[in-house]
């Protein structure tokens, strides 16, 4: 029979010293982070950086796998992509700004939300499952250890369920991070579209703390974390259906919170304290050609190319070539010609969103 999640009963204790402990530090975690995205004068690099990082790692979950290099080389404005994984990359990103615009204008994550955002990923409009799911089979056996809701009526059922339990706060008293773990568990075993349920489920993560103001900005790493530990992410979810190990399930994914915030906490920090040495340093030696404009460009685009200055700073050819240029020079970008186009490259941003936070 197909697991159906349910409403859950009340006998369930979410708080166990274990889980009040976490959640604490999780909070405390995500409070820091919020605070540091404000550090940053210009919101949209975070959100081009940091959410490029975390549509790689969702993506890798899927075993959609592209370079940084290739990543960076890619133009989502112009749709010039590198290699298809690249483009798969960038549609998550279009996907999560598409969801984050809406969840910003209204402060709600409603169904018609999550269909537009999972339309925006895979680029198409199939809308929720009509037929049966894919049934999760063990790789030795060939059992058959988890068959998503099958009826197509059962799944809309489902999903106005937990649209409400996203945004009726009279459902429940619990903190919205021990919400957040619970939605995602049932979202996931919904699995309520034909293809990107994963990656949809992890975007919700995201959205649903800016719904609830614990986060401004969509930045948090975590998908970095499930992929480092994915054995783990299966074993808990198929934990919960088969044995009800919900707690088992939130100490993981509060883990996850409280160690991915940290570790963008501190990458935030990093582009940071280097967007200021760059400023700086043009200010010092090229006053002329300073602006913050022009700072944003280059922290906003690890590679950068001539037709950004030229879009983003409505400069002429000849001037945005002669910026580089000195750029180049000053040691702060190094040129390389990789077919037919000339990219400058921000080599310590470059490294710091290559590597990752420290873990």
């Amino acid at each position: 029979m197909p697991y159906v999640p349910k409403d859950l009963p009340p006998s369930i204790n979410f708080e166990t010293i274990a889980i009040l402990k976490k959640l604490g530090d999780a909070r405390d975690a995500l409070a820091e982070l919020r605070g540091v995205c404000v550090s940053i004068p210009n919101q949209d690099i975070l959100i081009s950086t940091l959410s490029l990082q975390e549509a790689k790692e969702s993506s890798a979950i899927e075993n959609i796998i592209t370079t940084h290099d290739a990543l960076y080389r890619s133009d989502n404005i112009a749709k010039e992509f590198a290699n298809s994984a690249s483009k798969e990359v960038y549609s998550y990103v279009d996907a999560l700004r598409c969801g984050f615009s809406m969840v910003k204008k209204t402060h709600l994550l409603t169904n018609n939300h999550i269909l537009e955002i999972q339309k925006t990923l895979e680029q198409n409009g199939a809308g929720f499952r009509k037929i049966p799911g894919t049934a999760l089979k063990n790789d030795q056996t060939g059992e058959i250890v988890y068959e998503p809701p099958q009826d197509g009526q059962q799944v809309l059922s489902l999903m106005a369920d937990l649209e409400r339990f996203i945004n009726d706060e009279s459902v429940c008293d619990w903190h919205p991070l021990i919400k957040m773990c619970i939605i995602h568990h049932q979202f996931e075993s919904i699995h309520p579209f034909y293809d990107g349920n994963g990656r949809t489920g992890r975007i919700i993560n995201i959205l649903y703390l800016v719904k609830q103001d614990l986060l401004n900005s969509p930045v948090l790493y975590l998908s970095r974390y499930i992929n480092r530990s994915k054995n783990e992410y299966y074993r808990l979810l198929q934990a919960v259906r088969d044995d009800g190990a919900w707690q088992d399930w939130v100490l993981y994914i509060l883990t996850g919170i409280e160690k991915t915030a940290k570790q963008t906490t501190q990458l935030i920090e990093d582009i940071r304290d280097l967007m200021l040495s760059y400023k700086h340093k043009i200010r010092a030696e090229q006053p002329k050609m300073y602006s913050q404009d022009l700072i944003n460009v280059l922290f906003s685009h690890p590679y950068s190319k001539i037709e950004f200055l030229i879009r983003d700073l409505e400069i002429s050819r000849l001037t945005a070539t002669r910026y580089l240029d000195t750029l180049v020079t000053m040691g702060l970008l190094s040129k390389h010609k990789i077919g037919r186009s000339n990219y400058y490259i921000n080599a310590q941003l470059f490294d710091l969103l290559k590597n990752g936070p420290e873990t």
